[in-house]
């Protein structure tokens, strides 16, 4: 399965949508920082929007998940698993919704990681899309 669609290329430029993938019957629920499956976006990468797709249900009472790139929650804030986004199915809006001010760039090659606390996770699966362009580190 390609992670990564694109980059196409523009002029020194690259635009892409990179594919992160959590399953709980892959990466398990410690209570730990996990780099959930895809291809790590490349330094100076700038994420500027996308989605979470919550494939079914996070469960483990008590839990919370955070998703990060460049620092904590700059991708999905921490939450219980008992409420939004992770206690209901479908799509999810990320922290970056395509302005400026919500804008991260990437101050090294990162995975996507997700954060769990306060109590492991015993099931759960979603899928999170950024959509990036890479800038000059220089």
């Amino acid at each position: 399965m390609p992670i990564i669609t694109g980059p196409a290329e523009e002029g020194s430029l690259y635009r892409g949508v990179a594919r992160f993938q959590y399953d709980y019957t892959v990466h398990g629920g410690a209570v730990s920082a996990i780099n959930i499956s895809g291809d790590p976006l490349p330094d100076g990468a700038i994420i500027y929007g996308g989605v979470l797709d919550v494939i079914s249900a996070l469960t483990g009472a008590g839990a919370t998940v955070a998703l990060s790139m460049n620092s904590a929650n700059d991708i999905i804030s921490a939450a219980a698993i008992s409420g939004a986004p992770w206690s209901t199915t479908g799509i999810k809006a990320i922290v970056p919704v395509a302005t400026a001010a919500t804008s991260k760039k990437l101050t090294a090659e990162r995975y996507m990681v997700a954060t769990i606390t306060g109590a492991v996770l015993t099931a759960g699966k979603f899928n999170v899309a950024v959509f990036y362009f890479r800038s000059s580190t220089a």
